[in-house]
């Protein structure tokens, strides 16, 4: 495929129609969730056979589900997110008036990660196209049989004149971050997405990268550590920790250290287990299978403790059982690089001040967890910190609130889309200014006498 032939023909179409009607656009939604609803049995087996397995559940809970949510509410609230704004006019330039038009940017290009092929695709596709724009997507060598499916999925319900799906590896990567997008959006390392930003200011194409990071978590003294660690191994081992928001490091105040490991080990034996068999994700790929297990292989050499959560520990294809990482120090692998796995390093603290000050040491995170119920301590994280989201008592469900924009901030990445927050990434927000048939703007016309002056030293007060 020319893939310079395929933007071009989307940049025809939309010159052709460069403001989709509100009729138009939510015929295209409403065809995203036929899309969805009549084919997703063939959608959970593709993305399985990717993984060798997922779990058909977290498929449906991670997936489809919040792609169902996110085009209802998109729906919902489209009406109103088309209206211009009015906007004010200062006085002395009434009765001029002033408002803002959102019009489409022209055709979008969406990189799409392996992890959550599906979501991360129609995450920027249903706020491109709620805001007008033909796009264009590339999604993962790693997820063949599900690319080639989304591929003739969308050509099949959207239509190739308003969306094209591309596949391959690096180098079709490479070339489709060099087109002249009106928008980019990239998921994935930051390494990469250096690149892809890189590629993109060739043609000074805005980009939203989410590049994800080592996500915190922190557990207070006064919270229920049961509940902590339920609610914290659901989003850790969601997926099999493949997770751009994954718990990725937890704090524990030092006394607690012995109780935390046997409740973990409680929990997760409840949530799977038969997990060789079923309900536990494998990892997608074996370039993860081996990278998860460099990162292992260097903490043991360190002296660090892998302590299993599960009787049987040994992997079964590329099914890792999840396991902690205790006495971690920050020469190891596993306290720099982003995890992406069922692996969790445990950090004691003894003093929040502490955990603050390294948190502030290291990369703005994507996310933060916050397990507490002390307004103090609540209040300390949420201003001394800065991360792309927070989830406070719980992990990863800000992400699934469509009123809250998703993104990240520095390393972890820029922009955001979701909601309305992903409408007006892919609108050129138009600002208008009307001049009233009858303007006191001509008392300031060329040339200046002392009423003019005196009018000026007015305006100015």
């Amino acid at each position: 495929m020319d893939l310079k032939l395929e933007h071009q023909a989307l940049v025809t179409n939309y010159r052709a129609a460069p403001y989709p009607s509100f009729q138009t656009r939510q015929q295209k939604l409403a065809q995203l969730i036929a899309l969805l609803k009549e084919n997703e049995e063939q959608i959970i087996e593709a993305i399985s056979d990717d993984f060798s397995y997922r779990s058909p559940a977290e498929t449906e809970l991670a997936e489809i589900y919040p792609s169902l949510k996110a085009i209802k509410h998109t729906q919902k609230h489209l009406a109103d997110w088309m209206s211009p704004e009015k906007r004010k006019v200062s006085v002395w330039f009434q009765p001029a008036k002033a408002s803002i038009m959102y019009q489409p940017k022209g055709v979008v290009g969406v990189i799409v990660p392996w992890n959550y092929p599906l979501y991360l695709a129609l995450g920027p596709l249903i706020g491109a196209i709620a805001a007008g724009n033909r796009v264009m997507l590339k999604m993962s060598e790693f997820t063949p049989q599900f690319s080639q499916l989304f591929a003739k999925l969308c050509e099949q319900y959207l239509g190739d004149d308003w969306v094209g799906v591309i596949t391959g590896g690096p180098e079709v990567g490479e070339a489709f971050s060099k087109l002249p997008f009106d928008h980019l959006v990239f998921t994935g390392s930051g390494r990469i997405g250096k690149k892809v930003m890189q590629a993109a200011s060739e043609n000074l194409t805005p980009v939203t990268l989410e590049l994800g990071g080592k996500s915190p978590t922190i557990i207070d003294a006064s919270f229920s550590l049961k509940l902590a660690v339920e609610r914290l191994l659901f989003g850790k081992l969601l997926n099999a920790g493949q997770t751009c928001l994954a718990p990725d490091y937890i704090f524990v105040p030092e006394n607690l250290k012995s109780e935390f490991v046997a409740t973990a080990q409680q929990v997760a034996k409840t949530f799977y287990p038969r997990w060789k068999e079923s309900e536990y994700t494998a990892l997608a790929s074996n370039k993860q299978f081996t990278r998860l297990n460099d990162l292992l292989d260097d903490a043991k050499n360190q002296n660090a403790e892998v302590v299993p959560l599960l009787d049987e520990a040994e992997a079964c294809a590329r099914k890792v059982p999840p396991a902690l990482v205790l006495n971690t120090h920050e020469d190891m692998l596993i306290r720099q690089e982003e995890i992406f796995g069922p692996i969790l390093p445990v950090v004691t603290y003894q003093e929040h001040d502490e955990v603050i000050d390294y948190i502030n040491r290291h990369p703005r995170p994507l996310a933060l967890y916050l397990f507490s119920y002390n307004k103090q301590v609540t209040r300390q994280y949420m201003l001394k910190t800065i991360s792309g989201g927070v989830t406070l008592n719980d992990t990863i469900l800000h992400v699934s609130q469509e009123e809250l924009p998703f993104g990240g901030i520095g390393a972890s990445g820029m922009g955001h889309y979701h909601g309305h927050e992903g409408f007006k990434t892919f609108s050129k927000a138009k600002s208008i200014f009307k001049q009233s048939r009858f303007a006191g703007t001509k008392l300031m016309y060329p040339p200046h006498n002392k009423f003019a002056n005196w009018l000026l030293g007015l305006m100015k007060r």
